[in-house]
Parts: C-alpha cells; sequence; structure tokens
C-alpha cells in the first residue's frame, strides 16, 4: 500500500529546517523594521516642521513645533505663539498634533532641542530675534548612531540628511530613556 503523509522524522526535520531559516532571516527582519520606522519618523518631523513653516506664514503670526513633553521621539505639536512664550504657555492654542510610539530616538543639538519657532515671515527665529538652525538626529535604537537627520537652515528650509555617523546625541538619549524607564517601573 503506498505511503500518504509524512513520517515523523520527515516532519521534524522539515520544522528543523525550518526554525534554522527563520533564525536567519528574523535579524535582518528586525533591522529592516526599525530602518521603516526611522525612515517614517524622520518623513512626519519633516512634514510637521514644513507645516509649522507655512501656518506662519499664512497667518502672519509666529508658529511653534515643539516635541511632546519636551521630547520628539513622543511625536510633535504645533502651536499659535500668541503669549512668545512657545510651548511653555499653556494657553497657546494647539494647531497640529501628531504622536508617535516613541519606538526611534530623535535628538536636537542645542538649537533645536525641544521647539523650532517661525516668525510670521517663515524664519526660524529664537524669542529673542536671533536665528534658529540645527539637526535633529534619527538615531538607531540599539546603538548611539545617527541614521538620518532632519536639517533646519537658517532660511527656514528644511531637508533630510542619511550620513550615517556615531552620534554623542544619541547616547544621551538612550541613557535618558533608560532612566524615564526605570521610573516608570
Amino acid at each position: 500500500m503506498p505511503q500518504q503523509g509524512f513520517s515523523l522524522v520527515e516532519l521534524l526535520m522539515g520544522l528543523a529546517i525550518g526554525a534554522i531559516v527563520l533564525s536567519l532571516v528574523s535579524p535582518a527582519f528586525a533591522t529592516l523594521t526599525e530602518s521603516n520606522h526611522r525612515q517614517q519618523a524622520a518623513e512626519s518631523l519633516i512634514s510637521g516642521i514644513r507645516h509649522a513653516r507655512t501656518l506662519a506664514i499664512t497667518r502672519n503670526q509666529s508658529v511653534v513645533i515643539h516635541g511632546i513633553n519636551g521630547d520628539w521621539s513622543q511625536g510633535w505639536r504645533i502651536i499659535l505663539d500668541i503669549s512668545g512664550k512657545g510651548p511653555e504657555d499653556s494657553s497657546n492654542p494647539l494647531l497640529v498634533e501628531s504622536a508617535s510610539d516613541a519606538r526611534t530616538p530623535i535628538v536636537g543639538n542645542w538649537w533645536v532641542r525641544s521647539f523650532v519657532r517661525f516668525s510670521n515671515l517663515g524664519e526660524p527665529l529664537l524669542s529673542e530675534g536671533t536665528f534658529q538652525a540645527g539637526r535633529l538626529h534619527i538615531c538607531a535604537a540599539r546603538e548611539p548612531v545617527s541614521h538620518l537627520q532632519v536639517v533646519l537652515a537658517r532660511s527656514g528650509r528644511v531637508r533630510l540628511s542619511s550620513e550615517k555617523a556615531e552620534q554623542a546625541l544619541c547616547r544621551k538619549a538612550k541613557s535618558v530613556k533608560a532612566v524615564n524607564a526605570r521610573a516608570a517601573l
């Protein structure tokens, strides 16, 4: 009588081969997923900054885009800066908000660490009137490396740079998140 189906040995060999292939593919898949999260975070941030600049010009008023709770990784908010105090004044009206899952660390250098303010002419200016330009680094989740950078020019132009480099700001962001994770427990 002809055999129909698999023997137990054949089934176990098939499962073993499948497990080996899966163990080889899963790190590559995790890397690809993380790369996609970084790209999406960078595109969201760029579109938010461009939208804030457009709102400042069309409304002919100062507009601020800032990280939620001072952290760009959690997302961003665009507010109308009526008082001139930016995100410190809770009475400034909220225009747009985009929350994130905070899986992708995003840190800015000193000038754009927590907010960007656009004047009514679309120029990035600090409250005292000095120009504001800088880089927001989209960091790797497991190492202190900046893969993508959102670059804000003095003119208000924003662009995406993809220079992979070790970044001390990414190391700081990772240690701050670790401390916050322990505090949350």
